[in-house]
């Protein structure tokens, strides 16, 4: 009972993991703009009027499921090729933080409704990437290293901010009214980054114990089937060379499970860097040798939920420095050769 004032302030003090939202924000956004691209090719036959899915069957499945799409609204060609170009702005605009609040609630209609149109198609990555971008519209992601933070800094520089309005703002209600304001979207924020951080756990934790109930993964075998399946095998002479190291697989497969089970654990003290690496490595193995780069990436990006915003802050310091020292070895001046080290004549008198 001691700690609920603290708990209290921890939610309505202040809006935390400000950094960690905001790589939230241009992960998953810059995510599904390269999803968007990569399939410009075959748009038609996924979502479009020539899909085998037709809208006809779509919305059939709508009236079952009580899923929606924006791109069932019309079997026009025209109206899906404005929808999927506004789907590829929408994607751009979130990943750079341009009227985030607004920008949010599009992009998560975009997700949805392009989810839903193709659920046969959908995979696990799909699904967590629907679920952050609803998510994410609760918090507050474009208040770092977004637009609407630059334009903001500018209007402070300039005088413009909201600290140079109180003349403005004299009434009590006024305030009141503000103070509200501010209260509600601190809490939305901090409860949003809380859900995110719980479906990350529950993802880990339930994948982990899944593993434990199945005998392939009890017995160490359960990669090396994964490898030799054909329709994960972006690189079968990868995946051979790969499934010869019986020791490692075996380990890899104990190694996996022990993860996921321990993550939601590990969560409160130093352990979780070392777990967060090790994570790291597993899902780009995964992007590698299996050929699910947009699982592992929307993972990844999941995962940064979990490191504290003093990590990006000092990434950022690093990334400055880095950036000065760059432009300034840039623009000094040539270093003088030995051609140029010729003394100073003296000035002749008259």
């Amino acid at each position: 009972m001691d700690r609920v004032p603290a708990l209290y302030a921890l939610l309505i003090g202040r809006p935390v993991s400000l950094y960690a939202a905001a790589v939230l924000r241009i992960g998953y956004g810059l995510l599904y703009l390269v999803f968007l691209l990569r399939e410009f090719p075959h748009r038609d036959e996924i979502w479009g009027p020539g899909s085998p899915w037709t809208p006809a069957l779509a919305r059939t499945l709508f009236d079952q499921t009580g899923w929606a799409s924006l791109l069932t609204l019309s079997d026009s060609r025209a109206y899906f090729e404005f929808c999927y170009a506004a789907a590829v702005a929408t994607s751009a605009l979130f990943m750079l933080g341009w009227r985030t609040r607004a920008v949010s609630v599009l992009f998560a209609a975009v997700v949805a409704s392009f989810h839903a149109r193709a659920i046969f198609m959908t995979d696990g990555g799909d699904n967590l990437i629907l679920l952050m971008a609803v998510y994410l519209v609760f918090t507050a992601c474009g208040r770092r290293w977004s637009l609407d933070a630059r334009r903001d800094a500018l209007r402070a520089a300039a005088g413009r901010g909201e600290g140079d309005r109180p003349h403005r703002e004299t009434g009590v209600l006024r305030r009141h009214v503000r103070d509200a304001r501010l209260t509600a979207v601190t809490v939305l924020h901090n409860c949003g980054m809380l859900v995110i951080a719980a479906q990350v756990c529950f993802l880990y934790g339930s994948a982990g114990l899944y593993k434990v109930q199945g005998g392939t993964w009890g017995n160490g075998t359960a990669l090396h089937y994964a490898l030799n399946l054909h329709l994960f095998q972006p690189w079968p002479a990868l995946s051979g060379m790969v499934d010869e190291h019986e020791v490692l697989i075996t380990a890899a497969c104990y190694l996996t499970v022990l993860l996921q089970v321990a993550f939601p654990f590990v969560l409160f003290g130093r352990l979780k860097y070392p777990v967060l690496a090790m994570l790291l490595v597993m899902h780009v193995s995964i992007a590698v040798l299996m050929g699910l780069p947009l699982f592992s990436a929307a993972m990844i990006v999941a995962d940064a939920v979990f490191l504290p915003d003093g990590f990006y802050r000092s990434l950022a310091g690093w990334w400055r420095r880095a950036t000065r020292r760059g432009g300034a070895a840039a623009t000094a001046p040539p270093p003088r050769t030995e051609a140029t080290l010729v003394p100073v004549q003296a000035t002749p008198t008259a």
